[in-house]
């Protein structure tokens, strides 16, 4: 597919959880002959189904699903790689006449595979000397001094989440420039595609109600037994799989740090706080054309991202 310019198109769906993303980027693709290309950094872990939502082959249709499944659970994750793996994969559509159809809330996974994002390499003396900062006086100090010295890096990693705080920090002493210079809405940053990005908005009553329905569900098809297995393949020691959404809750569960029921009800709190925090993402972005994927609005979705469509390759 092209634009009224001639030039190929790329879509991306984009959003937070819970919000109809999947089933719209599925219909978009079957509908153009195109293909989907995952932008959730979580599924594209081996083995991670349940508690990703991970569209089942069924739910599929038939269309063509790229980076899925492509990490072991014990495999940091790297965005930097995943920007390779991404961009080879929609050039290669591309060059068959294929479009493109990127999904997934991931918000700086999406930036990196379309937009012109360079990933500083890593230190190691930097980093071992954080991760020893880390480990001693914990997360929240060194947020402090990450708000100190970057306050939108900050604003958007959550306090907790050490290994961000750490890498934000090390990118800060290497390159003498902020984290947040390199990520999306940063001066000068360009498209690597021609890109329609469509934003799936639901208002946030609404939203926390289809979370909570959500993880319901994922409790009934079996994530705690998936995350038993998954544990003996390496889950606990795995950097950034253990604490994906659902799967930390669970194996603090299974050590006994809580209940069942506490996880659960810890995996709802947590998903919604998340889901904010990826809506607020996107929003930041002028180039997202939303659409509203509220309850009311569910027929309607498929129809407006059609029309975002026409309007783009005739204009």
């Amino acid at each position: 597919m092209h634009d009224g310019a001639g030039n190929p198109l790329v879509l991306a769906v984009v959003g937070p959880t819970a919000a109809g993303k999947s089933d719209l980027g599925v219909a978009l693709a079957a509908g153009l002959g195109g293909e989907v290309v995952n932008a959730d950094s979580m599924q594209l872990y081996r083995g991670m189904d349940i508690g990703t939502a991970k569209l089942t082959p069924a739910e599929r249709r038939g269309v063509p699903h790229h980076l899925l499944d492509v990490w072991e659970v014990t495999r940091p994750a790297s965005v930097a790689e995943y920007q390779t793996l991404a961009r080879e994969r929609v050039d290669r559509l591309l060059a068959a006449g294929r479009t493109p159809v990127l999904v997934g809330g991931s918000g700086l996974y999406v930036s990196a595979a379309l937009d012109a994002l360079e990933f500083p390499g890593t230190d190691p003396e930097v980093r071992a000397r954080l991760e020893a900062e880390l480990a001693e006086r914990g997360s929240a100090a060194l947020h402090t001094r990450l708000a100190a010295v970057d306050p939108p890096a900050a604003a958007a990693i959550l306090p907790s989440n050490g290994r961000r705080v750490v890498r934000a920090l090390e990118v800060v002493e290497i390159t003498g420039r902020p984290f947040t210079a390199r990520l999306p809405g940063a001066e000068g940053q360009r498209e690597v595609y021609r890109t329609l990005r469509i934003g799936v908005g639901v208002e946030r009553p609404e939203l926390d109600e289809r979370i909570a329905a959500r993880v319901d569900r994922m409790w009934r098809a079996g994530l705690v037994d998936e995350v038993r297995a998954l544990e003996r393949v390496g889950l606990r020691e795995g950097r950034t799989a253990s604490r994906a959404l659902g799967y930390q809750q669970v194996l603090a569960a299974l050590a006994g740090e809580a209940t069942e029921g506490e996880a659960r009800e810890e995996t709802i709190r947590a998903t919604r706080r998340f889901a904010r925090r990826q809506e607020s993402w996107f929003r930041r972005d002028p180039r997202v054309r939303w659409l509203s994927g509220a309850r009311e609005a569910a027929e309607g979705l498929e129809r407006g991202a059609w029309d975002l469509l026409e309007r783009t390759v005739t204009s």
